[in-house]
C-alpha cells in the first residue's frame, strides 16, 4: 500500500477582513510567543543528558514542528489570500461574505448562514465555505428564490428568506 495521495482540491484564496485579521494574529501568536516558550523547553530538556530517553525532549522537538509546520502554512497562504471587504455590487444577489437566511421547504426550519472563506469556516456559528455544495448553490440567488442542493444528508430544497451583508 503505497502512502502516495491525489492532491488536494485548490481552495478559494478568498477572505474577510476580519479572518485575514485572525490568521495574521495566529502567525504573530505562534512565531513571538508559542515557538520561543518552546525552544527554551527544548534547551532545558536537551541540558538533562542522555536525549534519547527523554520524554519531555522528544515531546519538544514534536511540538516544535507542529508549530514550524503551521508557521509555514499561514506564510504561504495568507500571501496568497485576497481580502474581500465591503458590498457586491448588487446588494440583493448572493455573493462572498452574505449572510443568508433559508427555510428548508420541508421542514419549515429556517437557518442563517454566512459565507465565507475555508479558512474561516465555523458550524457552530453558521459560516460556511464558498466551497461547500450549499454555499455554490447559493451564489447568485435572490430573496424567495427556490433551489434545491445535493447535502451529505441527501436531496433538500430551501427559499431563500433574507440577505444581508455586514450584519452581525
Amino acid at each position: 500500500m503505497s502512502r502516495w495521495r491525489p492532491p488536494a482540491e485548490k481552495s478559494t484564496a478568498l477572505i474577510t477582513s476580519s479572518g485575514h485579521a485572525r490568521l495574521k494574529a495566529e502567525l504573530d501568536d505562534l512565531w513571538r510567543v508559542r515557538r520561543p516558550e518552546v525552544v527554551r523547553a527544548l534547551a532545558a530538556a536537551a541540558a538533562e543528558g542522555d536525549r534519547s530517553e527523554n520524554a519531555e525532549y522528544t515531546y519538544r522537538k514534536k511540538q516544535l514542528g507542529e508549530i514550524d509546520r503551521r508557521v509555514r502554512y499561514l506564510s504561504k497562504r495568507l500571501e496568497a489570500l485576497r481580502v474581500v471587504d465591503g458590498e457586491p455590487s448588487d446588494p440583493q444577489a448572493v455573493f462572498f461574505g452574505a449572510w443568508v437566511e433559508l427555510e428548508n421547504v420541508d421542514s419549515g426550519e429556517v437557518r442563517r448562514h454566512r459565507i465565507v472563506g475555508p479558512d474561516e469556516t465555523d458550524a457552530s456559528t453558521g459560516w460556511i465555505s464558498i466551497d461547500s455544495p450549499l454555499a455554490r448553490a447559493l451564489l447568485k440567488k435572490r430573496v424567495d428564490d427556490e433551489f434545491e442542493v445535493d447535502l451529505p444528508g441527501g436531496r433538500h430544497g430551501f427559499v431563500i428568506v433574507s440577505v444581508a451583508y455586514n450584519s452581525v
